[in-house]
């Protein structure tokens, strides 16, 4: 295992890379709201352009893979989100007059790069040796967690220093995915048999398996219910509180993704002993609380609370339905993650659109109430997987003692 510890490292910092992707830019969406007069929904249609691109980079990896192999689209990846991020700090220096366009042609750059990651990523770690798979998926994506709060503390903190100079700071980012393409270009990379013979389930098969839909939906909306709060939760605190864009970032995402992380890195521990359907289900039904807590609660504190509560109920959603499918269809090769990848993401474009969208007419308080159908989705899916097991079991007992 030793020979694939700087494999697992580059992997790491891939996360970091599409959590950095993901989560720079709506650190300064005041700014453009003040700056620039940007309003909710066409800041939320950043957000929703940056998942958009990254579906149908889902879609077209799978098939792209296979031309190209693991390590030459790894590489790829990362060079292409290293030029996205300069290109969102250099074109809108070059053209002032036009930042919006400017921001939307650099997502189209970057999101292609954090698209090809996410499908990429995780296959690679479920092959490499080792048999507590689950718990690997999960510390590889608390390191997403890790890389967000990262760049919420450091963009902070330069923001401040460079007087919200914020052109600057994607060009700093920039400097990690450009140093791991370097990285990806050396370690080593586990292909089994099937996946280098191209005799993965292909999306026919994929299709006609009834587990798989069940799979898509909880993707779909487990990247929904995580990226609302984290893409929202900075402006939301602010306004809630009162208070300026430093304290806002560090007590909206940045608490998030604390306890997200925090979620991903105790199941990586402890989750081999528990069901992990059943602690989805749980999660889902403390999600859905905690949505309902900010969207209908008058106290600031008690949204803030319920806000970084909430970062712990989506810990486990994203990985450990992408564990339950390698555990369930275990053939499935990368089509199947690209597929389910690509489900997440549309939930990650749905959510916080919606937010923005609502909050336009209301507040942004209706916005996450929306919002809120989609872990009340995952928790009824969850009861009802329980109940027909409990059937199942009943009925297997009764026919024994028969």
């Amino acid at each position: 295992m030793q020979r694939y510890t700087f494999t697992k490292i580059s992997c790491y910092i891939g996360y970091i890379v599409q959590a950095i992707i993901n989560n720079f830019l709506p650190l300064l969406f005041l700014i453009f709201q003040t700056e620039y007069n940007v309003s909710y929904e066409a800041l939320g249609r950043l957000i929703f352009i940056n998942f958009v691109v990254q579906i149908l980079v889902d879609i077209v990896s799978v098939k792209v893979v296979k031309l190209l192999g693991y390590r030459t689209i790894t590489v790829l990846a990362h060079a292409v989100a290293a030029l996205g991020l300069v290109m969102l700090g250099v074109l809108p220096m070059l053209f002032p007059e036009s930042v919006y366009t400017c921001l939307v042609i650099s997502i189209l750059f970057y999101a292609t790069g954090s698209g090809i990651i996410e499908v990429i990523i995780s296959p690679i770690v479920e092959y490499l040796p080792g048999e507590k798979k689950a718990a690997e998926m999960c510390f590889l994506h608390s390191f997403y967690c890790w890389g967000q709060v990262l760049t919420v503390i450091v963009s902070t903190v330069l923001l401040r220093l460079l007087g919200g100079n914020w052109m600057l700071l994607p060009i700093f980012w920039a400097v990690i995915p450009f140093v791991n393409m370097f990285s990806f270009m050396r370690v080593p990379l586990v292909i089994p048999q099937n996946e280098a013979e191209n005799k993965g389930d292909s999306m026919r098969v994929l299709f006609k398996n009834r587990k798989f839909y069940k799979l898509l939906i909880s993707m779909l909306c487990a990247g929904a219910a995580e990226i609302a709060v984290a893409q929202w939760s900075s402006m939301f605190i602010e306004q809630a509180l009162g208070v300026d864009k430093v304290v806002g970032d560090l007590l909206g995402p940045c608490a998030f993704a604390l306890f997200m992380g925090t979620g991903r890195i105790v199941f990586g521990l402890l989750g081999e002993k528990i069901s992990l359907n059943r602690l989805i289900t749980v999660n889902a039904a403390l999600c859905f609380v905690c949505y309902l807590v900010v969207s209908f609660s008058s106290s600031p504190v008690l949204c803030l609370i319920s806000c970084a509560v909430c970062g712990f109920s989506v810990s486990l959603m994203w990985p450990g339905t992408y564990s339950v499918a390698a555990k369930e269809i275990s053939n499935g090769g990368t089509a199947m993650y690209g597929v389910l990848a690509m489900l997440g993401d549309m939930g990650c474009s749905l959510g916080p659109w919606l937010v923005g969208l609502v909050a336009d007419f209301v507040n942004l308080q209706a916005g996450f109430l929306v919002v809120s159908v989609f872990p009340a989705i995952m928790f009824l899916s969850g009861i009802r997987d329980e109940i027909k097991k409990s059937i199942k079991l009943k009925r297997g007992a009764f026919n024994e003692t028969r």
